[in-house]
């Protein structure tokens, strides 16, 4: 029975989901990074909210884990580098605290505007100050969002309901998308010239980090409101704080710091400053919803093999999962068939898909072929982390999926580069359910692969089928299976041998010496 670990506080919902899905779960929040390390090797998945730092230390530990689930969508507290290199699927949940976070976005936008929290505390301490707060209105003003994925998107809707103008930079945002949300798509540095309101929804990565600075700040309108829930490290504080003591900057709204927990902060007691906690996903709604979602993506993977949100694998739905699982045993044989004859460096792999095949989400399958392709080759490879290692090495992975007419309802071909030959292997599926190979090298072949196999490349001469027995039939080796092709008469051919057994070194060395035989390889699956 898989066992999940979950280790900051959630839902108790989410322990519930996992208990009636089949999965053994451990609750223990608060743990500190040493104790994680501790007991970590003893489970399968990790079911994290901000507070848990999934280092590369804590993967070293996690012998065992498959996955990590993040109750939320910032993953900045795993290295998701590591847990990639280490085969463990890193999951999140994008849209659980989407309303959430965007509507305290609009809260922000609101406060700034008519300067609420201020207000709010000289009116407790009987000051009566109405006029020093005066507000702008929001209608008719221009909201500029850096960053238009789900957060951004809302936020769009809502500020649209408010009768502002949305603007939006984000270079994966498509002119269909932004014409669907009703936004104009901008440049940077349009957004900056033309934005009332600034309000970013992006991630945190080497191309955003430190996006509002001083150059930047330079661009804006003077009195521009700029309002952060994403991610502290998109503005560079220092110069945040400047802008807004010249007055080029009206107010501010942060709900994240570029260090959290935030307890000092040179933001800090600034009257055109609103700042919360990180409150973004802080709903009960919210939190209920990314707990059971993350718990039933975890165990939807852990024992169907479903892939939900991740971020460093292609997701498989748990529709796809039992309609791709016998494909995934082929491509794995197919991998795996290929890599124990390769023998020199890998530099390409083609991967082509024929018949009912073709129509599937090919993305998992091309993920385990690379598995069984490197894992003769390395340690601790899966199909988590086989496309990252392809990747590193520069292997050139193609996918081709043909429309034409095949001689099978469903094919896989995979084609393999190395520096000193290219080698083809195709199979099929029998009844819909059994790996067949079809094809080595272009020649024909029938042959189910079992445990112990002989590949055998021979010249067709009489007389080495009854050479190869008598030669197996020496050495106490028993046939289980025996499948022959060749391209032509007198010319290559090909014997596949299931035996029962694997075969000692003399045994190998004894089928080389037969005077057809060009090459022999002993291949387990």
């Amino acid at each position: 029975m898989p066992k999940v670990l979950i280790s900051d506080k959630m839902s108790p919902l989410a322990a519930e989901i996992f208990i009636a899905r089949g999965v053994e779960v451990d609750v223990k929040p608060g743990m500190s990074p040493e104790e994680l390390i501790a007991c970590i090797g003893d489970y399968d998945g990790l079911a994290v909210r901000s507070a848990t730092k999934a280092t590369a230390a804590v993967l070293a530990a996690a012998t065992n884990l498959k996955v990590i689930g993040r109750a939320g969508i910032g993953v900045d507290n795993i290295d998701v580098a590591a847990a990639t290199a280490a085969g463990v699927c890193v999951m999140n949940t994008p849209f659980g605290n989407s309303i959430t976070t965007a509507e305290h976005a609009i809260a922000m936008i609101m406060s700034l505007s008519r300067q609420i929290p201020h207000a709010n505390t000289s009116t407790h301490a009987g000051k009566w100050e109405k006029s020093k707060f005066m507000g702008v209105e929001i209608m008719g003003k221009v909201l500029g969002i850096i960053g238009c994925g789900n957060i951004g998107a809302v936020v769009a809707d809502r500020a649209q309901g408010l009768k502002m103008r949305v603007i939006a930079f984000d270079p994966y945002l498509s002119p269909e998308r932004a014409a669907e949300l009703g936004v104009e798509k901008v440049e940077l540095d349009d957004l900056f010239a033309r934005a009332d309101f600034i309000s970013l929804h992006t991630p945190l990565t080497d191309t955003t980090r430190d996006i509002i600075n001083a150059d930047a700040i330079a661009k804006m309108k003077p009195g521009v409101r700029i309002i952060n829930c994403a991610r502290g490290g998109l503005i560079v504080e220092e110069d945040l704080k400047a802008g807004l003591e010249s007055g080029k900057i009206a107010a501010a709204g942060l709900d994240v710091f570029a260090e959290e927990p935030a307890r000092e902060n040179p933001l800090f007691g600034m009257d055109n400053v609103v700042a919360t906690p990180h409150l973004g996903a802080s709903t009960t709604e919210a939190q209920e919803k990314v707990a059971l979602q993350v718990a039933e993506q975890m165990a939807d993977y852990l024992v169907s093999g479903a892939v939900t949100n991740a971020l460093n694998m292609p997701s498989v739905t748990a529709e796809e999962a039992p309609r791709l699982k016998p494909y995934m045993q082929l491509a794995e044989q197919l991998g795996s068939f290929a890599g124990q004859l390769t023998e020199s460096g890998l530099e390409g792999v083609t991967l082509e898909y024929e018949g009912h095949v073709a129509e599937l989400n090919i993305r998992p399958l091309t993920a385990i072929v690379l598995q069984g392709l490197l894992s003769p080759l390395m340690e601790s490879v899966n199909m988590v982390n086989a496309p990252v290692i392809a990747k590193e090495r520069d292997i050139d992975v193609t996918e081709i999926k043909h429309e034409r007419a095949s001689a099978y309802q469903t094919l896989i071909k995979l084609t393999v580069k190395t520096e000193n030959q290219s080698r083809s292997v195709a199979g099929t599926l029998f009844a819909g359910a059994h790996p067949r190979i079809v094809e080595i090298k272009g020649i024909p072949m029938d042959a189910e692969l079992g445990p112990n196999m002989l590949f055998i490349t021979n010249k067709d001469t009489p007389g080495f089928i009854g050479s190869l027995g008598t030669t197996l039939g020496d050495a106490k080796i028993n046939i289980a299976t025996f499948h022959l092709g060749r391209a032509e008469a007198g010319g290559d051919a090909i014997a596949l041998i299931e035996i029962d057994g694997p075969p000692a070194g003399q045994v190998m060395d004894d089928i080389c010496k037969l005077e057809q035989v060009v090459q022999v390889k002993a291949l387990t699956f």
